[in-house]
């Protein structure tokens, strides 16, 4: 029962420690330069999608799919900011187990993340790949299981393998880990973005003050944005280097709450979605 209740207190405990220690954590890793951002709420989304987990650029500068978190109905919403219905994409019987993330590929194929994974006991991890033929979805299954992972749950203190956090560059998908056993270290994955069953590659790892829920890649593929309770990581990406090694900046987003979604509109300009369903955009000074 204590196990049960420490789970359950887990994002309110890590929200409130990352907005009272506010920096981030450098562990050797080069120090996180300030990041100078406007940021202001844009809009709010009706009440039946207010469980928001993932968001991607719709066809116009305002619009954005969005998904619920474990629990709602499998489909996808395109919205048009402040907040307004636009289409409704119905994925039924698809199976919404934890769907954490969404991302998206140059053809304009989506990509949800049927990651979560709280207890770090899941053996059937998946993304779903979304195309449309004649306005109806297609949908490819990308299975895949972790390198590292030796146990169903493992120890707690181990406990690792959880994920809300992915995007998609070059024909790879990147996963990045929510540590559950409050070490906070950020595991950062490769996944092939094609159908099949997969193990992924594990890449880097960087310990941070505060779990990851949301990434995104700018459309230019120059900076990686990785969303935390209070705060946004940015990586200036550089090929040839591991993604934790480049240049990195951050920038607290104290007045945001609970995010848990990011996409950005363009490349200084990022959105993300809280808890209570606010949407906040942010842009670069």
């Amino acid at each position: 029962m204590l196990y049960l209740l420490r789970d359950a207190l887990f994002p309110l405990v890590v929200f409130v420690h990352a907005v009272l220690i506010g920096a981030p954590a450098n562990h050797g890793r080069g120090r996180f330069r300030h990041a100078a951002y406007r940021v202001h709420r844009v809009g709010r989304l009706p009440h039946a999608l207010r469980e928001s987990s993932g968001l991607a650029r719709a066809g116009s500068r305002r619009g954005l799919w969005n998904h619920g978190d474990a629990g709602t109905p499998a489909r996808l919403t395109l919205i048009e900011l402040p907040g307004t219905i636009r289409r409704t994409l119905d994925l039924a019987p698809l199976p919404n187990t934890d769907w954490e993330d969404l991302a998206q590929d140059r053809a304009g194929r989506l990509y949800i993340g049927d990651f979560g994974n709280n207890a770090n006991q899941r053996r059937d991890l998946a993304i779903y790949r979304i195309g449309l033929h004649d306005g109806r979805p297609v949908v490819d299954t990308i299975a895949f299981r972790y390198p590292d992972q030796r146990a169903f749950p493992p120890a707690r203190k181990r406990r690792n393998f959880d994920c809300e956090a992915f995007f998609w560059y070059q024909d790879t998908l990147h996963l990045f880990s929510k540590d559950r056993s409050l070490q906070q270290w950020v595991k950062h994955y490769a996944v092939p973005a094609r159908p099949g069953r997969h193990v992924a590659t594990l890449l880097d790892s960087i310990r941070l003050n505060r779990p990851i829920t949301s990434a995104d890649i700018s459309p230019d593929g120059r900076t990686v944005a990785l969303l935390g309770y209070g705060g946004v990581f940015l990586f200036a990406r550089q090929p040839g280097r591991r993604l934790f090694d480049a240049p990195k900046s951050f920038r607290a987003l104290p007045t945001t709450g609970q995010a848990e979604a990011l996409v950005f509109l363009n490349d200084s300009t990022f959105v993300v979605s809280n808890e209570q369903g606010r949407l906040y955009q942010a842009t670069a000074k």
